[in-house]
């Protein structure tokens, strides 16, 4: 196995994206959007893609992107999860991107997503496992005809890779779906449905080897994503902790608490390790599907205990509509459940390593 600590690289992009999110990605911004009709950041999306190049991050240099690796990716995905930035990188650099790598004519679709200039959405349900069946729309002479719930961030995207019941997956522009928008717990990352009325698309591919390909890699950087909200939670809590006083000592100085967030602290730790290993597997192919598996298993309840934890700590400010923890919360909570709950990857877990319950 590779070495897992970040290399001086890591560190150096690390600083960069969260020196531009400090800048321009606060949290009354966020929530400003979020209580809008447009939650996504078009002008912060651009920066990132444009200015940074970091929606090209996966994609070689010959195919028009940065030629960097799953691990560049992830300390990326930490920044944006601490900062539960409303910008699709997930779902186009990653897992769009990823299911244009497995086809062999992409035309030049792939060239434009790792460049930001257009963003795509794979039109596979956000709570699909990878492994798990996926619904697809019926293909009859070309024109697609369906519907398909639960693509996040098909709002924003410009180009859908819809998989047909002909093992096809096709590239079709966003103005020939119809995309309602679906409530969602995280308002940062919003769902909606598609409705395909004899949608023309063109084929890139097959739709198998595109889909788990791409849910493979959004589930194992998706782990990294939740590192940084567990991250956000844990720091600020000891911050807060540090600060308020109660009978004229610093809350943080109870014993009580004091463990709370020692055992936080050693979870989040753990679940470093985890979406290291997770993004380093994916980057040089050596035992992947365990990897990554391992890390969802473990990743979502994780986040979701930090940031309940740093809700209750918080007291009565944390119940607040104004303070950023909620908002963590509900990233946390839909993640949980984003690209196979923690028990599906157990069970998946298990049969990958020949330890299946009795």
């Amino acid at each position: 196995m590779s070495d897992l600590l970040y290399s001086e690289e890591e560190e150096a992009l690390r600083a960069a994206v969260r020196d531009l999110l400090t800048d321009h990605c606060d949290t009354t911004s966020v929530l400003a959007r979020a209580e809008s009709d447009a939650p996504h950041d078009p002008a912060l999306w651009k920066t990132l893609a444009d200015g940074m190049g970091l929606a090209g991050l996966l994609v070689p240099e010959d195919r028009g992107g940065q030629g960097a690796t799953h691990r560049e990716a992830a300390v990326v995905l930490e920044e944006l999860g601490r900062a539960v930035a409303p910008v699709p990188y997930l779902t186009s650099a990653v897992v769009a991107t990823e299911a244009l790598l497995a086809c062999a004519d992409d035309g030049d679709l792939l060239d434009s997503l790792a460049s930001g200039r257009v963003i795509g959405a794979l039109a596979v349900g956000l709570h699909t496992a990878p492994g798990a069946a996926f619904a697809s729309v019926r293909a009859d002479g070309g024109a697609l005809h369906g519907e398909l719930t639960g693509i996040a961030d098909a709002a924003v995207a410009d180009v859908l890779l819809v998989p047909a019941d002909d093992g096809g997956l096709y590239a079709v522009t966003a103005d020939a779906v119809t995309v309602t928008p679906q409530t969602s717990l995280d308002l940062t990352r919003p769902l909606a449905r598609l409705t395909l009325d004899a949608a023309q698309g063109r084929r890139v591919g097959d739709a198998e080897p595109a889909v788990r390909r791409a849910l493979r890699a959004g589930a194992g950087l998706l782990a990294s994503e939740q590192l940084g909200v567990a991250e956000w939670a844990l720091t600020e809590t000891v911050r807060y902790l540090k600060d308020r006083k109660q009978f004229n000592r610093p809350v943080g100085g109870f014993q009580a608490l004091k463990h709370r967030l020692a055992q936080l602290w050693l979870e989040v730790v753990s679940l470093r390790a985890a979406a290291r290993a997770a993004a380093d597997a994916l980057a040089t192919g050596e035992d992947t599907d365990v990897s990554v598996t391992v890390a969802q298993a473990y990743a979502a309840p994780v986040a979701v205990r930090a940031a309940e934890e740093a809700l209750q700590l918080h007291g009565g400010l944390g119940m607040t509509w104004e303070h950023p923890v909620h908002l963590r919360l509900k990233r946390a909570k839909a993640d949980s459940i984003a690209y196979g709950t923690a028990g599906a990857h157990r069970e998946a877990l298990a049969d990958l390593v020949d330890l299946r319950a009795p």
